[in-house]
């Protein structure tokens, strides 16, 4: 039976295609964070969903995007390849099964024997529920560190308290920056130069993913791609 009816895209996945999905093809890892990993001695995996808007139903994955939009790198190169965009859009999906979407994290997790896991590298927190089904695993993993860039900063806003082993770095580019306190806020800037973002107090997390929850500097930068 089919789980959404065919788009113009022709993305036409069924509940048992996201049953299928292996471990290894719930995180990933891209070369960046190989290169971490070796660097810091640590396993970081990531976990990401089709970028802007799924391909199968339409509907918005960063519901809060503006002026990334244009050059967000998650929309050109690899990630436009078909088997790429199906395998984003088959995770998007699968958040949207809550059961069989923490059962799969959770054996990837343990199979990948993560220490850190990066949530979004496409797409972003789209609802409030999408964000406890997170915070759920979280609580699953507390030995775990998780962090992610995130637009979503007014959905975060409705919560007092963040789980303890998650970062959250809200990214500038959205429809409410304004809400983002710069001077407190961790959050990150696109720069097109090294030199500016030295210039403004950034710290590089352009080849070190982990610079992104580095504890000594709030203000984190990124090259544009």
């Amino acid at each position: 039976m089919a789980l959404l009816t065919k788009t113009r895209k022709k993305m036409n996945f069924t509940i048992e295609d996201l049953q299928e999905l292996k471990h290894t093809q719930v995180l990933t890892q891209n070369d960046k964070m190989k290169k971490t990993s070796k660097k810091e001695n640590i396993r970081l995996y990531n976990f990401g969903i089709s970028a802007y808007k799924s391909h199968s139903t339409g509907k918005v994955t960063c519901p809060f995007a503006k002026d990334c939009i244009k050059f967000c790198y998650a929309r050109k190169g690899s990630f436009i390849w078909n088997n790429t965009k199906k395998a984003y859009e088959k995770r998007y999906l699968l958040t949207k099964e809550p059961d069989l979407f923490k059962a799969k994290i959770t054996e990837a997790i343990t199979r990948r024997k993560s220490t850190h896991v990066r949530i979004h590298d496409s797409g972003d927190f789209y609802n409030r529920d999408y964000i406890l089904q997170w915070f759920e695993i979280m609580r699953e993993f507390e030995d775990v560190t998780f962090y992610a860039y995130t637009k979503s900063k007014m959905l975060f806003d409705e919560f007092d308290f963040l789980p303890h082993n998650f970062t959250v770095i809200y990214s500038l580019g959205s429809r409410f920056d304004n809400l983002i306190d710069q001077e407190t806020d961790r959050h990150s800037k696109i720069f097109y130069s090294l030199e500016e973002m030295n210039k403004q107090g950034y710290i590089n997390a352009s080849n070190n993913d982990l610079e992104a929850i580095n504890p000594k500097n709030n203000k984190i930068g990124l090259l544009i791609h």
